[in-house]
Order: structure tokens, then C-alpha cells, then sequence
């Protein structure tokens, strides 16, 4: 009885192993669909610009997608916790192919903004709900290695992105930037609809939506984006309309507070931040988005500008930096899964970031192109070490019926950082970009061949010598300080990391209060403790550390710190 018995799991434990990594390739078909779309418009940017006449509104193409997915972000993470989320994605994926139609026929550049923005409104829900549906079919203990394959997708598409950008660019035309999107979202709408099969959400009454929450949430996102990307640019600080934009932001976040107080159903519940880790992990994951957005978005421009590198070297450029992030993010990825340990891992790579900042503010257009190479594959190494890793200490830290709600407020808050990052890199860009060039040729400030919006790498590089080198070095002198000035920020949040509380990740799966057994493949013993982590009893409550499989509390005398308590232990299976 017991040799059928034991082959009978074997059976099942194989077939859902099978079924998650089924589940797990389409994952990260939509993540890699939504990560390019960030990357690839970074090496066809100028050329796009210059032919559409539309240098003044660069910043736009770049800032409204990242402003549209991340007012969707909570909206699409709570509507997964109450409906489910295989819907919700298949939805996000077709708006996302809709607004690649519509900005891939773009004729001008309000079209192409608008289309970007239409495929922010789908990538918000690309990103947050292949983060939550990992967490419905894996444990946390086991979730470490799928995630850092995840922060791979986005190494692959920081040089995939930029490459294929250059290539469209240069070889066909720049709209394949976005008709290349309609394919690839077919094939994720496919395998959704075969692979995906998700655990049904508990049935009762019809939940009641936060429209209120959602609104105010818009409201507060887009006036505070606008801000940073008008103001000192568009608008002086202390104008009318950069001062209302000030008090709208203020008055929509104060009154989206008291509206979630309030709401049967909130979108961004106020009890996650009465969680330490989500508080401190949410700050990292804002500053992080400052740092790399703020800083990735500009460096395929400097590098064509500066070191005189075609669209499609530029985007070879940057694959130091994916193969740093690849390696440290599913390395540090399998090591978390094996080991159990994790807090360290974003301490340090967010130290590393602060240091590959330092460097790059450094650059000037002299600098040899392997110098630079090497500042960013140490850029890379850094964000992998912590990227993926935050969201992990997030959904360990709360139920699966919060799950997607708290992964959503956290990839907000770093969605919030990426706009502020880009918008105000963006904008002193753009702004000592100006300053300088009519400094330097106050005559002609934009050459023979018209104003400095219509500038292109082709056309610099065509320039005369002496005028060419006035560019080139207002370009550099623009963009490297702005380095330097993100670097006391990336400290400030990895002094923030270092009182993170190393909770035990589950190995299980929570639903309505229960939590669910998973087959969890070995994972070598659990750190502090020679024995397999334990299940809590069915029925634990579910606030604060209901997800971890003990308490973080009640440590014994004398034991490991972040080892569960005898008094607080399961008793294994056999002790009677």
C-alpha cells in the first residue's frame, strides 16, 4: 500500500510542478512584453524626436507610460485580490496591444503619446499581476528562484530593449519599436488562455469597488508627475500652475487617505503600513526607481551623443549591466530559495548601486567606452541583488488574499520613483542641456541646420568638427552630474534596509485564513534550524505575519535569531 501510495504523489507533486512552470513561461513572456516597452524607446528616442520635430516633448514618451501603468498598478492588484486575476491580465494584455496599434501609426507626437499611454494603462497590469500569480501557485520559501528569474527578464530587457530599438530604427523603421508588441501579445494572450489556471477566489457577496480611492489615486499620480516634469522647464517653481499642481497633489493624497479609512474594499489598505518591512521596503523599492529609471533612461541617448555610437551600439552597450543584473538576480534568487536567508542581499546592492552612480557622474566624452561599460555591468550587479527581492519580503509578509493588493502598493511606490526619476532627470536635462548649448553658440545655437529640437545622432555626427564638439560636450555636461546628486539618496535607503526584520518565508500558500500544503522541492534546512520548516495550524490568524511559517517573535533562549520558538512550532509529523 504504501509503494502506490508514494508513487501517487510523486505523480502529483511532477504534474504540478509541470503546471506551475507551464504557468511560469507565461509569466514571463508578458513580463519581457512589458520591461521592453520601458528599454526599447531609449535608442530610437533622438531619431524618433527629430523626425517628428519634437525634442521639447522627448521626456513625454518615455514619462506617460510610466505614469499611466503606475495609476493602474493598485487598481489592477486589488481587482485580482476581489475577482481573480486571470481576467484582469487577459484584459491588460489586449490594452496593451491596442495602444501599440494605435502609437505604432502614430503621424505626430501626440499620437505617439497617446498610444504609449494607452499601453501604460495595460503594462501597470502586465507587471503587478505576473508578480501576484506567482504568489497563488508558489510558496515564499520556493518563490526566491522564479523571482529572480522574473528580475532576469528585466536584464535581458534593459540591452534587448535598447538593441532591438537601434536595429528597428536604423535597419527598418521605429514603429517595429511598437507593431513588434502585436505578435508577441497575441502569443501571451494564448498562453494565458491554455496555461493559466488559477486557484478560483472565495465565493460571497459582490465586492464593493473603490472608485473613490482609484480616482483620488489618479488624481494625486498625475498632478504630482506633472510637477516634476513642468516645473523649472515648462514652468518656473514658483509659477501659478506648478504651485496648484503642488496643493492638488497634497489635497488628493490626504483625502485618498481618509477615503481608504473608510472603504469596505480599499485599494491601498492603510493597515499595510503598519507593517515595518512593507514600510521599509517600500522607500528602497521608491529611491530604487529614482536611481534606475532616472538614470537608465537617458544613458542609450548619452552614449549615442557622446561616444558617437550608432543606435544599435548603444543598446550593445548596455549589455554589461544586463549581464551583471542576470547573474546577481537568479543567483541571489536560488540562494534565497535554498538558504532561506534574504535581508542582505538589498543592503548591498543598493551600497553597489549608490558606488555605480558615484562613477557614471564621473563621464565625460574623453572617457573610453570599456570604462564605461564597467560602470555599468556594476550598476547591473547591484540592482540584482535587491530588485526582485523587496517584492519577495512584501508577499511574505502578508496573506494570499492581500497579496496582490501589497505587491501593487509596493511596485506603486517604485512606479512613483521610476516617473519622478525620469521627469526630473528629464527635466534638468533638458533644461542645462539648453543653458549650455546657448552659452556655447549663442550665435547659432542649433547649427546650420536649424533649432535644437531637430537634433538627431546623424545630424551631430555630420556637423562640423568644432561645432560637433560644443554639442557633444553640452550633452555630457548636462546629463553625468545629475548622477552624483541621486547618490546620498540610494545611501539614505540602504541605511533604511539595514533594520529590516528577516522573517522565515513560508512554505505554504494562504487562502481565506487556511493555509494551503505545496510540495516544496528540497531546499537544504532551514537556516538557524536543523529541522524542515514547519506549517502554522490551520487557522492562525492572518494579520501581520500570517504568511510566515512562525512567528518572528518568541525566540529562545540561546537559539539562532529568526528561529521559531519551540512554544511557537507545529510539532513534526511522528513527535506525537
Amino acid at each position: 500500500m504504501t509503494i502506490p501510495t508514494a508513487r501517487a504523489e510523486r505523480t502529483d507533486e511532477q504534474k504540478q510542478h509541470r503546471n506551475i512552470l507551464l504557468v511560469f513561461a507565461g509569466l514571463v513572456m508578458t513580463m519581457l512584453l512589458a520591461s521592453l516597452d520601458q528599454t526599447i524607446f531609449s535608442t530610437a528616442l533622438p531619431t524618433i524626436v527629430g523626425e517628428l520635430n519634437g525634442v521639447n516633448e522627448m521626456l513625454w514618451v518615455i514619462t506617460i507610460y510610466i505614469l499611466a501603468s503606475t495609476i493602474t498598478l493598485p487598481i489592477y492588484g486589488k481587482m485580482g485580490d476581489l475577482v481573480g486575476r486571470k481576467g484582469i491580465f487577459m484584459g491588460a494584455i489586449s490594452l496593451f496591444i491596442f495602444g501599440s496599434i494605435v502609437g505604432g501609426f502614430a503621424p505626430d507626437m501626440a499620437w505617439l503619446i497617446a498610444g504609449r499611454g494607452i499601453q501604460g494603462l495595460g503594462g501597470g497590469g502586465l507587471m503587478v499581476l505576473s508578480q501576484a500569480i506567482i504568489a497563488d501557485v508558489v510558496p515564499a520559501r520556493e518563490r526566491g528562484k522564479y523571482m529572480g528569474i522574473m528580475g532576469g527578464v528585466f536584464a535581458l530587457s534593459s540591452v534587448a530593449g535598447p538593441l532591438l530599438g537601434g536595429w528597428f530604427t536604423e535597419e527598418v523603421t521605429w514603429r517595429w519599436c511598437l507593431w513588434m508588441n502585436i505578435p508577441l501579445g497575441i502569443m501571451a494572450l494564448v498562453a494565458a488562455l491554455f496555461f493559466l489556471h488559477l486557484p478560483e477566489t472565495a465565493a460571497g457577496e459582490r465586492p464593493r469597488v473603490d472608485v473613490g480611492g482609484m480616482l483620488l489615486l489618479a488624481v494625486a499620480s498625475t498632478a504630482l508627475v506633472l510637477t516634476t516634469t513642468w516645473g523649472g522647464t515648462t514652468y518656473a517653481w514658483d509659477s501659478a500652475m506648478v504651485l496648484f499642481l503642488i496643493g492638488l497633489t497634497l489635497a488628493a493624497a490626504v483625502l485618498f487617505v481618509l477615503v481608504e479609512r473608510r472603504a469596505q474594499a480599499p485599494i491601498m489598505s492603510m493597515k499595510l503600513f503598519r507593517e515595518p518591512n512593507f514600510i521599509r521596503t517600500t522607500l528602497a523599492g521608491l529611491v530604487i526607481g529614482v536611481a534606475m529609471f532616472g538614470a537608465l533612461a537617458y544613458l542609450p541617448t548619452f552614449l549615442q551623443m557622446v561616444t558617437g555610437a550608432n543606435a544599435t551600439q548603444a543598446g550593445l552597450l548596455m549589455i554589461p549591466m544586463m549581464g551583471g543584473l542576470l547573474v546577481t538576480s537568479i543567483g541571489s534568487g536560488a540562494f534565497v530559495s535554498k538558504t532561506g536567508r534574504y535581508k542582505w542581499f538589498p543592503v548591498v546592492g543598493t551600497l553597489v548601486v549608490a558606488g555605480a552612480l558615484a562613477l557614471l557622474s564621473t563621464m565625460d566624452a574623453d572617457l573610453q567606452v570599456w570604462i564605461i561599460c564597467c560602470y555599468l555591468a556594476l550598476m547591473g550587479v547591484g540592482l540584482g541583488l535587491g530588485m526582485q527581492i523587496l517584492v519577495l519580503i512584501v508577499q511574505n509578509t502578508f496573506p494570499n488574499s492581500q497579496v496582490g493588493m501589497a505587491t501593487a502598493a509596493n511596485n506603486y511606490f517604485r512606479q512613483i520613483g521610476a516617473s519622478i526619476g525620469t521627469a526630473v532627470v528629464g527635466s534638468v536635462f533638458v533644461t542645462n542641456l539648453g543653458n549650455l548649448l546657448t552659452e556655447r553658440m549663442p550665435a547659432a545655437g542649433a547649427g546650420p541646420q536649424g533649432d535644437s529640437n531637430s537634433f538627431t545622432p546623424e545630424l551631430v555626427r555630420s556637423l562640423p568638427e568644432g561645432i560637433r564638439h560644443i554639442i557633444v560636450g553640452a550633452y555630457s555636461d548636462a546629463l553625468t552630474p545629475v548622477f552624483l546628486y541621486m547618490v546620498p539618496l540610494v545611501i539614505a535607503a540602504a541605511i533604511v534596509l539595514v533594520f529590516l526584520r528577516e522573517k522565515p518565508l513560508a512554505t505554504s500558500i494562504e487562502r481565506d485564513g487556511h493555509k494551503k500544503p505545496v510540495p516544496v522541492a528540497d531546499s537544504g534546512p532551514y537556516p538557524g534550524n536543523g529541522e524542515p520548516e514547519t506549517v502554522t495550524v490551520p487557522g492562525t490568524p492572518s494579520s501581520g505575519d500570517a504568511a510566515t511559517a512562525a512567528p518572528d517573535s518568541g525566540t529562545a533562549p540561546g537559539a539562532v535569531p529568526g528561529t521559531p520558538s519551540p512554544r511557537h512550532r507545529a510539532t513534526p509529523p511522528g513527535d506525537g
